[in-house]
């Protein structure tokens, strides 16, 4: 037996998944989401919100593109310690570490034994990171685009 789609409602899909409601209605529009009605309520099939919250929205799209990136254009190539910068940015080790390892954040050298990683990618992280603080919620994608980011442009 095949397992059945979920759908769950529209509001619900947008917060869980980092997206705008209007961003999605244009998505079920061009056919790109399946909806239904439900007891007035308009719900959508979770798979494929997840999947264009990942893929589909963003595809094409790197971090270097955003504003959010350029601003911290100033810190372009500089290098520091992962212990530096968790308590410059107040970040925990192991969550810098993490973004490390998931290719968030990049390496640019080492200096002895120390490793230093990109600081433009450090503060770029630390602005999504910052209002979502201690909640352990899920803040970029696989591809390391913020989640919450709205890309109504590209849809």
């Amino acid at each position: 037996m095949t397992a059945l789609p979920v759908f769950i409602p529209l509001s619900e899909a947008a917060r869980k998944y980092g997206l705008e409601e209007a961003c999605l209605r244009q998505l079920i529009e061009k056919g790109k989401i399946k909806a239904a009605m439900i007891a007035g309520e308009m719900v959508v099939s979770e798979e494929e919100v997840k999947k264009r919250a990942e893929q589909d929205l963003i595809s094409g799209v790197t971090k270097e593109d955003l504003p959010e990136y350029q601003r911290f254009s100033q810190l372009s190539g500089v290098g520091i310690g992962i212990n530096e910068a968790a308590k410059k940015y107040n970040i925990p080790y192991t969550t810098l570490y993490r973004w490390l390892k998931r290719g968030f954040i990049s390496t640019i050298g080492r200096d002895g034994q120390k490793v230093l990683i990109n600081e433009q990618e450090v503060a770029f992280c630390e602005f999504f990171y910052r209002p979502h603080k201690h909640r352990g919620k899920k803040i970029f994608t696989s591809n390391g685009l913020p989640l919450q980011k709205q890309y109504k442009s590209l849809v």
